[in-house]
C-alpha cells in the first residue's frame, strides 16, 4: 500500500516547484550590446580599471570576468561600488550598501538585501561591483532582481552572477573572502535606504 502525501505538504512543494520555474524564466535576458546612448555607457577598459583600483589586491581575475560579461551584454549604462555581507545554512540573507554610478544621472547611494535558498552553506564579506545594463533612470533600479547566485563564473578569485528584472540586468561581480559553496536561487531588493528585511 503506498503511503499518502500529506495535502499541505503536497501543496507547498507545488508552490515551491512554481516560483523556482518562475524565477529561471526571467533569467532570458536579451544582450545590451546596442544602448541607444553611447556617450551614457562604459567601456570595458574603464571597468577593468575600476575593478582593479577597488578590488586591489584580490583582482587577479577581473579582467577575464569583466570581458565575459561585455562579450555577453555589452557596455553598462551605469555600475555600483560597494561591500556586502551574507550568510546562509540552506536559507540565507545577503545585505549590501555602494554607490551607484551613472553618467547622465549623477552618483548615488544605494542599498540592496535579499533571501537566498537552495544547497548553500556557509558565510562571506566582500567587495562587489555591479555592472547595470538598460537603467531607464535611477529609479528603476529600485526593485527586485532575480537571478542565480553561485559558481556562474568563477576565475582567479572573482566570481560572475546574473540578475534581470524585465529589460535591466544587474551583474554583481564579487571578490572577497569567506566560503559559499553551491548554488542558491534568490534575488536581491535594491532600495533608496536601508532595511533589515530581506523580502
Amino acid at each position: 500500500m503506498r503511503p499518502r502525501m500529506n495535502l499541505s505538504f503536497q501543496a507547498f512543494l507545488s508552490t515551491l516547484l512554481l516560483t523556482l520555474a518562475l524565477t529561471f524564466s526571467g533569467l532570458q535576458a536579451t544582450p545590451a550590446s546596442a544602448q541607444s546612448n553611447s556617450g551614457s555607457t562604459y567601456t570595458s577598459d574603464e571597468m577593468v580599471a575600476t575593478g582593479h583600483k577597488f578590488f586591489g589586491s584580490v583582482s587577479g581575475g577581473i579582467a577575464s570576468v569583466v570581458e565575459k560579461a561585455f562579450s555577453k551584454y555589452g557596455e553598462p549604462n551605469g555600475y555600483i561600488l560597494g561591500e556586502e555581507g551574507s550568510g546562509a545554512f540552506v536559507a540565507g540573507a545577503r545585505f549590501g550598501e555602494g554607490h551607484l554610478y551613472t553618467r547622465n544621472a549623477g552618483t548615488h547611494k544605494i542599498f540592496w538585501q535579499g533571501p537566498s535558498l537552495g544547497w548553500d552553506f556557509g558565510g562571506d564579506g566582500a567587495r562587489v561591483m555591479m555592472l547595470v545594463y538598460n537603467l531607464p533612470s535611477v529609479e528603476a533600479m529600485h526593485n527586485r532582481y532575480l537571478g542565480v547566485n553561485g559558481s556562474a563564473y568563477l576565475v582567479g578569485g572573482v566570481g560572475m552572477t546574473v540578475l534581470t528584472n524585465h529589460n535591466v540586468v544587474v551583474v554583481p561581480v564579487r571578490a572577497g573572502v569567506g566560503a559559499r559553496l553551491g548554488l542558491n536561487i534568490g534575488y536581491l531588493k535594491f532600495t533608496p535606504q536601508p532595511t533589515w528585511n530581506p523580502f
